[in-house]
């Protein structure tokens, strides 16, 4: 079950590598620094497709789209 997987991953890694290369994205976020490179960096560390997108959240907040009439 992807659940546990991703738990076990969460037990497994090393989460201070982790969360340094999810800092350093967020820091190029805040900038007009390109983000691939830290990107990649925190997939590398294996942070999960969550992780990644709750730092891009923390910095541009929920987009909605836009229906109207």
């Amino acid at each position: 079950m992807l659940v546990e997987r991703i738990k076990r991953l969460r037990r497994e890694r090393d989460n201070a590598k982790v969360e340094q290369a999810l800092k350093r994205l967020e820091e190029a976020v805040r900038s007009d620094e390109n983000t691939f490179g830290p990107t990649l960096e925190a997939v590398k560390a294996q942070a999960t497709p969550g992780e990644l997108a709750r730092v891009q959240l923390g910095v541009y907040g929920q987009w909605d789209y836009p229906i109207g009439g």
